[in-house]
């Protein structure tokens, strides 16, 4: 059986995550799994994928990047698969795990892929001192800071400050946060 898993990053990628679930229903998915959220982050649907495959099954994912966020992580889902007698197939490289080759390339290929994150990661961080010591970088607007009025109006309401992050869109550390610097 042939499980899918397709992720993208944040919520507004609605296009990305559909492409991703037509790519796999096209090759054969039987059942799908799929979020949106970031690849720090726990994600409750790639647990459920990897708890539900059986010994013969396949998990299916469109690329490299949307299964793993390093190539330690991906060897700790190679592991679970492989404990499991489940292949790993990556439809934009055409890898298959089941065979030796596939393997290899799979290990090859993941070390690439978070050598390329890391140098993206060091030219934004370059980007941004740069931009900082030119006095253009002001930073990411600050969210909940801007909604501190009406923070603090519902916590004074009697909600609950789980739910007044819920309905502001931010998080509720965001909320205990502005409450505190009352």
């Amino acid at each position: 059986m042939n499980i899918g898993y397709a992720r993208v990053s944040t919520t507004e990628q609605i296009a990305g995550l559909e492409a991703q679930r037509e790519s796999l229903r096209a090759v054969g998915c039987d059942r799908l799994y799929e979020e949106q959220i970031s690849s720090v982050a726990f994600r409750g649907a790639l647990q459920e994928a990897l708890e539900y495959v059986r010994d013969g099954d396949c998990l299916v994912v469109t690329k490299l990047d949307r299964l793993a966020r390093s190539v330690r992580h991906l060897g700790e889902i190679l592991e679970t698969l492989e404990a499991k007698g489940v292949d790993l197939r990556v439809l934009d490289l055409g890898l298959d795990t089941s065979n030796a080759t596939g393997k290899l390339m799979l290990n090859v290929l993941g070390s690439v892929a978070q050598f390329e994150r890391e140098l993206m990661l060091e030219r934004q961080r370059e980007g941004i001192s740069k931009a900082k010591a030119e006095g253009r970088y002001k930073g990411r607007k600050p969210t909940a800071q801007l909604k501190a009025q009406e923070i603090k109006e519902m916590v004074a309401q009697g909600q609950p400050k789980k739910d007044v992050a819920k309905v502001l869109g931010v998080s509720e550390r965001s909320v205990y946060r502005v409450l505190r610097a009352q």
